[in-house]
């Protein structure tokens, strides 16, 4: 019986986890290690931090996972041996036959000078609850949704940000004492998509909602409130949300897995260049976005592969880069973005205008995976 060691229980990590429990339990036992406890959909630090759930009723607990052949550790990962596939965590060591790491992009708030002290970022959960206590206080200025580094996990989420923080700020009668920026080192939101992006911005437009194309905030000074951009321009801001620059995490770092800041893989299996590892999700330099839908869909063709080398049958299908990506627009209406990346010439998509439907649709696709992967 193989040993399959899964590092990272994110969207990666537990849809391989559940694909080999149902498909291959009595070829692998699996271990997945994560060093927390829960997790949580990245769209539910939104809804902590805007007031809509609280934290305790949007986090999902590892301890629930009773799946056949798979074994969850709340570890943290120490060292990674690409090599010899042995993983040194804070509860022990581990030898894989099979190694797969999902460990997901850390974000690193300390990469832009200021943002720690003089602004706020709601990539974390933890960011999230500091937020959820900042924003009912915010009564009047210029507030700033910074995207701070060219890679970053969701496209959508800083509109979708500006768009709840409207919603809010209307609900509490401050939107008129209020200007709300987006800005970004990208030329439009969704670059794949001339359609997602232009509804996106017409959003926006009808909010009255600043968007900044191709400008990017290297520092924040916390004393003055001004954030100075790329091109050298300063602009003041009262409050300042950040998505901060993205990078693999250290160990990853350490193991000699990465080029160019990233795991490189074949993208259409997930292998890396070691023998008998993969690589999934936002770790990844794979030509897909880092979303927690894309990483779900390179789990499954990792799982694919796995499942050919122990039940034999037809060769497994390539990854084919396709995912539904739900985009809030505040109130009760979601839009959906269905994108293709890989199976065509390049990468398109079909945008779906913002719906009560839609809205029924996202709480449909977090439910179904909360029973998938933790039986509840």
């Amino acid at each position: 019986m193989d040993h399959v060691v899964i590092l990272g229980a994110g969207f990666g990590g537990l849809e391989l986890a559940t694909r080999l429990s149902e498909s291959v339990p009595d070829a692998v036992r699996v271990t997945l290690i994560d060093k927390n406890d829960s997790f949580m959909f990245g769209y539910s630090k939104l809804d902590v931090m805007f007031g809509r759930h609280p934290v305790d009723a949007v986090r999902m607990q590892y301890r629930d996972i009773t799946k056949p052949s798979v074994e969850f550790k709340q570890e943290t990962v120490e060292s990674i041996d690409p090599v010899a596939r042995r993983v040194v965590t804070s509860g022990g060591t581990y030898d894989a036959d099979v190694l797969v790491i999902a460990l997901g992009a850390d974000i690193d708030p300390g990469a832009t000078p200021g943002l720690v002290e003089g602004g706020n970022e709601f990539y974390t959960e933890a960011g999230a609850i500091e937020l959820r206590d900042v924003l009912p206080t915010f009564d009047a200025g210029d507030a700033i949704i910074g995207v701070l580094g060219p890679f970053f996990k969701c496209p959508a989420a800083p509109y979708e940000a500006a768009m709840m923080l409207h919603d809010l700020l209307v609900q509490r009668g401050k939107r008129d004492a209020i200007t709300i920026k987006v800005m970004t080192p990208m030329p439009m939101p969704i670059p794949i998509s001339k359609e997602a992006s232009g509804g996106i911005l017409g959003g926006l437009a009808e909010r009255d909602i600043e968007f900044h194309p191709e400008t990017v905030v290297t520092s924040l000074d916390p004393a003055t409130k001004t954030a100075t951009l790329r091109d050298g321009r300063e602009i003041s801001y009262d409050l300042f949300l950040g998505v901060p620059v993205h990078r693999v995490p250290p160990v990853v770092e350490a193991s000699g897995l990465t080029v160019d800041g990233w795991i490189p893989v074949d993208h259409t299996t997930f292998a890396t260049s070691f023998p008998n590892v993969y690589a999934v999700g936002d770790i990844t330099s794979a030509p897909v976005p880092r979303v927690g839908v894309i990483a779900e869909g390179e789990a499954r063709t990792v799982a694919d592969v796995l499942i050919h080398r122990y039940r034999g049958g037809d060769h497994p299908d390539s990854y084919q880069g396709r995912a539904t990506c739900y985009i809030e627009f505040g109130g009760a209406h979601v839009a959906k973005f269905d994108v293709d990346f890989l199976s065509g010439p390049s990468p398109s998509g079909i945008f779906s205008e913002p719906s009560l439907a839609l809205a029924e649709a996202k709480k449909d696709f977090g439910a179904s995976r909360r029973d998938r992967w933790f039986g509840k």
